[in-house]
């Protein structure tokens, strides 16, 4: 493969020169990653784009101290370095998609050997970054903190979103019914392809509402929320007896009113996380449930990513215009 740097040692990678729009993001170079003992290098050949990394950008997200201050957070490629004890688990040249700290707007990054798992059979380059962090987020939120089961239902705000559709799939491939909200007829049609019992327009019909009436009154299990605000009492409103609600963000505000007697009526339970803030031992446990449970299911079809739009690296910047209108699935940048 031919060199993808314009000189010796360095990298290319997406640079944003101050807080701001997407055309404060550009392609300049700087020095190869740093390796440690626990890490493997990536040649990136694809990196997925999350709502974290527009926050990030615009300045209103707090980069953690230890992180790379490049823009990305989920990348496929392969293996180009390991440090001494990641060579014991990864050999130079194997394929790989990563959670990674920062860094996947480049053409190499580093990511802990324990956050990397093989690229599932049959899937391209592309799929393969579009699943690190959708997957690692519902893992954690949906199925280890609130425990989801076959039989109970989940209400996945967002269902076109990257997290949504891999949320929705893995519900229904545990045995779970699944309910998902949208933003047209159109993304509500998407839900139900890729398995949602119910499709709630939120711009024509109360979720709340619905989610009663489909459930018989009695409500839904848990919810997949990543848009807070004033959705959070309809939630506690939809929820059943002991259901659990789980924020991933808060596009509609993190700030609430709140009444707490559903919470109390209803034994309810509120939870939420940032997955960048894991610590590195619960993300590599994280990496070990999804090869045992979710791989075999990947490799069967059973869940796939959506992919909306890919873009080269030079136009990261027009993937975050594309990232800022309607879309559905992924965006996802290339080298």
């Amino acid at each position: 493969m031919s060199s993808p740097f314009s000189r010796p040692g360095s990298i290319r990678h997406i640079e944003v020169l101050r807080p701001g729009g997407p055309d404060e993001m550009h392609l300049t170079e700087g020095p190869v990653p740093a390796l440690g003992p626990d890490d493997v290098r990536i040649h990136v050949e694809a990196a997925g784009i999350n709502h974290a990394d527009l926050l990030q950008r615009a300045g209103k997200y707090a980069v953690p101290s230890t992180a790379s201050p490049i823009l990305g957070l989920e990348v496929a490629g392969y293996v180009s370095a390991a440090g001494e004890r990641a060579a014991l688990v990864w050999n130079i040249g194997e394929e790989v998609c990563a959670l990674v700290d920062g860094g996947g707007y480049a053409t190499e990054t580093v990511a802990p050997s324990m956050q990397c798992l093989p690229i599932p059979e049959g899937f391209s380059m592309v799929q393969a970054a579009a699943l690190p962090e959708a997957l690692f987020t519902v893992w954690y939120n949906v199925f280890q903190r609130c425990r989801l089961s076959a039989g109970e239902t989940l209400l996945v705000h967002g269902g076109t979103s990257g997290i949504g559709v891999i949320a929705i799939q893995m519900a229904r491939a545990i045995g779970a019914k699944v309910f998902a909200t949208a933003g047209s007829a159109e993304k509500c049609g998407v839900c139900v392809r890729l398995g949602a019992e119910v499709a709630i327009d939120y711009h024509e019909t109360d979720f709340a509402a619905v989610a009663l009436e489909r459930s018989g009154g009695r409500g839904v299990d848990v919810i997949l929320d990543m848009v807070g605000g004033e959705y959070v009492e309809r939630n506690f409103r939809a929820l059943a007896m002991e259901g659990r609600l789980v924020n991933i963000s808060y596009m509609a505000g993190s700030r609430v009113t709140l009444d707490l007697r559903p919470i109390m009526q209803k034994r309810l339970t509120v939870t939420g996380s940032l997955m960048r803030r894991l610590p590195p031992q619960e993300k590599a446990v994280i990496a070990q449930e999804l090869m045992l449970r979710i791989w075999p299911l990947l490799e069967r079809g059973l869940i796939l990513p959506v992919i909306d739009s890919t873009f080269p690296l030079s136009r990261a910047a027009d993937a975050h215009r594309r990232m800022e209108e309607p879309h559905i699935g992924k965006v996802v940048l290339t080298n």
